[in-house]
């Protein structure tokens, strides 16, 4: 079993920026392929980006591409989403996931956190 818990989400304006944090606990953490996925208002879950467990490989969905960042530091147990020039449409509840393959897909991932609201204002 591994436990995920999400932080630093909040309210910022458009254009800004906010980072977030995964903490894991349980199975080892740098085992696992981490990934951050995301679900606005009305809509379905959306993949956001997914990193190794080594951290060396990233992916990322076209619309954040140049703005978001993963990473993972597994010495802390963290995995981190640096998100900068922030827009209204990327307001939602982020998720962190774990799980063993490198994939886009939701299905893929055994393990998920409780979410953490980044909401941005025009």
């Amino acid at each position: 079993q591994v436990q995920l818990v999400e932080s630093g989400g909040g309210l910022v304006q458009a254009g800004g920026s906010l980072r977030l944090s995964c903490a894991a606990s349980g199975r080892t953490f740098s085992g696992y392929n981490m990934a951050w996925f995301r679900q606005a208002p009305g809509k379905e879950r959306e993949f956001v980006a997914v990193t190794t467990p080594s951290g060396g490989t990233t992916s990322y969905v076209d619309f954040v591409k140049g703005r978001f960042t993963i990473s993972r530091d597994n010495a802390k147990n963290t995995v981190l989403l640096q998100m900068n020039s922030l827009k209204p449409e990327d307001t939602a509840v982020y998720y962190c996931a774990a799980g063993p393959r490198f994939t886009r897909t939701e299905y893929g991932y055994d393990y998920w956190g409780q979410g953490t609201q980044v909401t941005v204002s025009s």
